[in-house]
């Protein structure tokens, strides 16, 4: 077969490729640069020199990269969960919506006056580098997660805004231009995309949860690849709709993120996998229609550079700021969040777009965009560790747990409660004989402590950060958590 030896060597290119993108990961540790940018500057550095190399077409990397940021989305979703996400729904709702417009318009006003641009692509190119993406932000800190409410707003933000900036060029796109008719189609398609999108997010969510949850599968490895399937099939349902997609399976994701349902934590993993793989070909995809050497011109990198630099020390801190009022942040952890809107592969997408609309300078204004993207994860991610200690931004460790201790039963377990310790809680301190609040038949049968299974017995002390799994009736929920996951309150005749 004549196609037998070119068809091994790409697939021998794949799969360095993709454990050069795994192991890259390693070298973040040190360079402070996120992996995927790596990706992304290899590509094209791997397009110039590599003479039988070529960018893919234009409809080809639109349609790569828009299931990949479905997955990226979907499981992005799953991370954060509902109970998370409602605690902090109001600030991502102002953040994730108001914060694109008003970064959109502070973008489009500096492009057109300083750069001098024409209203319509100023606003395009504004568009595009709107959104942000947390996935950067927790790769350039490594093993340490933001902790609290100000890294819900972070995850929140971009699964908000990213729909939003992708609903917002579509409708621009479309208008083709501004008038007061462009407006008012730009308003009505992006009102429609938002409304649809929320309501197929809610209702696929559901039924997606009832599905996980009612219909069994004959084998464990098929749970996974329905959940994939249902989410690709959401999009696609409210895409028809024309409805916003990301939007529907990044809520679809929030509902059934701590939602039980049988094989569940395979199918996290799964997910968390698929769009880490996501994630890759994206970038990879995307650096091959980077034109480096034109990225030098000065009439890109210069309008670039500076955008990038308002962006992140005016625009961002002074349009946005004001949407983290009440968000319940001290003014250390707004400054971070502020600080840690870094940019990825969404803002590279949506200039795609403008490739593939074939607009007047569209490869200076894909260029534009690119090197704003480029700043923001380089400069601004390089930075980003520094202001985090200096800001003293509550973090939390992640070491991995490469081992699993769990059962296997038949039916769904009814009074299994797992609880993390509080700081000030009840059980903070307490043995757990001393536990004498815990419900009637209420026990504790595991205790992790820092990565480690403690020995449980009467004479255990639990400690802040411990996770326990508590067995008991279903219905002492609440009551369980006032004793792990609440602050004590004070006694009132001692006050």
């Amino acid at each position: 077969m004549p196609d037998t030896y070119p068809f091994a060597w790409l697939v021998l290119l794949v799969a360095v490729v993709g454990i050069a993108a795994v192991l890259s990961n390693r070298i973040t540790a040190v360079l402070r640069i996120p992996a995927t940018v790596l990706m992304l500057v290899a590509a094209a550095v791997a397009v110039k020199v590599v003479p039988d190399l070529h960018a893919p077409q234009e409809r080809t990397v639109d349609r790569l990269v828009t299931v990949a940021l479905a997955f990226i989305l979907f499981d992005g979703g799953m991370h954060i969960g509902w109970p998370r996400f409602r605690a902090a729904a109001r600030p991502i709702g102002i953040v994730g919506v108001a914060g694109t417009f008003l970064t959109t318009a502070g973008a489009a006003l500096f492009l057109h006056v300083a750069v001098g641009l024409s209203w319509y692509p100023s606003l395009l190119v504004a568009t595009a580098v709107a959104p942000t993406d947390p996935a950067v932000v927790f790769s350039v800190l490594g093993q340490r997660e933001v902790s609290g409410r100000s890294g819900t707003v972070l995850e929140g933000e971009s699964g908000a805004n990213d729909p939003v900036g992708i609903a917002l060029m579509t409708a621009l796109l479309a208008a083709g231009g501004l008038s007061g008719a462009a407006f008012a189609h730009v308003g009505a398609e992006f009102a429609l995309q938002m409304a649809v999108g929320a309501a197929a997010g809610v209702i696929g969510g559901k039924a997606l949860l009832w599905f996980m949850r009612h219909v069994p599968l004959p084998g464990e490895g098929l749970y996974p690849l329905r959940t994939v399937a249902c989410a690709l099939g959401l999009f696609g349902v409210t895409t028809l709709a024309h409805g916003s997609g990301f939007l529907a399976v990044f809520i679809a994701g929030v509902l059934i993120g701590d939602a039980r349902a049988p094989y569940k934590r395979e199918i996290e993993h799964f997910h968390s996998a698929v769009a880490s793989l996501g994630e890759i070909v994206a970038f990879v995809v995307l650096g091959l229609t980077i034109d480096l050497g034109f990225l030098t011109h000065p009439d890109v990198w210069i309008p670039g550079l500076a955008l990038g630099v308002v962006l992140a020390f005016v625009i961002r801190p002074l349009l946005v700021g004001p949407c983290l009022a009440g968000a319940g942040l001290t003014r250390n952890e707004k400054g971070f969040v502020l600080f840690a809107g870094l940019k990825g592969a969404v803002p590279i997408l949506l200039g795609s777009f403008l490739l593939s609309a074939h607009l007047p300078e569209a490869e200076r204004l894909y260029g534009i965009v690119v090197v704003v993207v480029l700043f923001s994860v380089i400069v601004q991610g390089g930075l980003l560790p520094t202001v985090a200690k200096l800001l003293r931004v509550p973090m939390r460790v992640l070491e991995p747990e490469p081992w699993a201790l769990g059962v296997r039963l038949r039916d769904e377990p009814h009074g299994v409660h797992r609880l993390t310790v509080a700081p000030g809680s009840l059980a903070d301190g307490k043995t757990i004989a001393e536990l004498s609040t815990l419900p009637e038949g209420a026990w504790v049968s595991f205790v992790v402590r820092a990565g480690l299974l403690v020995p449980v017995s009467a004479d255990t002390a639990l400690q802040a950060a411990d996770e326990a799994l508590v067995l008991g009736d279903p219905d002492v929920t609440e009551q369980l958590k006032s004793v792990f996951e609440r602050p004590e309150a004070p006694d009132p005749e001692l006050s």
